[in-house]
């Protein structure tokens, strides 16, 4: 599909090699953020998680998107609040107190890697729990996110795929690293006060879409940053 003629393709027309393929990484290192929304903007369901929002059309691009990637990013909050599972993956934590979200407490060795600042109040006790080679202390107050990328890379992690959270996207986006938004549009309207797919920092980027698929009224779009 060329850029220039972008259309709406039927994501039941792609099989999973096609699917990946439409997908592709773009340049190494290659920084992409997925993300689900409804129609009106929320993040998140009624019962504050992005799963309850999830439907089949999205969860395959979901499962693609981790099955081709070779780490995982994601802030703190988001795992704690999403009740994330340690994933086959490895996982990049991302937090400025340094603390390691309880279920990830058992995770294999070297699956899980911290990302963090030097004055983290919890450094100490992460390092005891994952070894210094697994905790990245990346400034002392505010975390480099330039760096974090680079460091991600010169792992052998070319492929990157955050899932955030919106905090953690917005400070992305600001720090010039993102290069690519995944964003599912479910078809519901949830209301409220609920979570956007970014929040914090003050940007304005533009975005180029290559592709836009469909699948029982959910647009699964892939956006360039430019």
């Amino acid at each position: 599909m060329s850029e220039s003629d972008l259309t709406l393709v039927s994501l039941r027309d792609l099989d999973d090699e096609a699917l990946a393929a439409a997908y592709a990484p773009r340049g190494e290192p290659w920084l992409r953020v997925n993300f689900v929304s409804t129609v009106d903007g929320a993040a998140q369901g009624a019962d504050g998680v992005s799963k309850s929002i999830n439907n089949p059309a999205d969860k395959r691009v979901f499962d693609m998107l981790r099955a081709r990637a070779d780490c995982l990013v994601v802030g703190a909050g988001t795992l704690r609040a999403e009740g994330y599972d340690v994933p086959r993956l490895p996982l990049v934590v991302v937090s400025r107190s340094g603390g390691l979200p309880e279920g990830l407490t058992g995770a294999p060795d070297g699956r899980i890697t911290m990302a963090t600042v030097a004055n983290a109040p919890h450094l100490a006790e992460t390092r005891a729990q994952l070894g210094s080679d697994h905790v990245w202390v990346l400034g002392d107050d505010e975390l480099d996110l330039v760096a974090l990328k680079s460091r991600m890379a010169a792992q052998g992690w070319a492929d990157q795929l955050c899932e955030g959270g919106p905090a953690l996207f917005g400070a992305l986006v600001a720090a010039g690293v993102v290069d690519e938004l995944c964003h599912s549009v479910v078809p519901r309207l949830i209301g409220g006060d609920q979570l956007r797919i970014m929040s914090g920092a003050d940007v304005d980027v533009a975005l180029r879409p290559v592709s836009l698929l469909e699948q029982d009224a959910t647009i699964l779009g892939r956006w360039l940053v430019s």
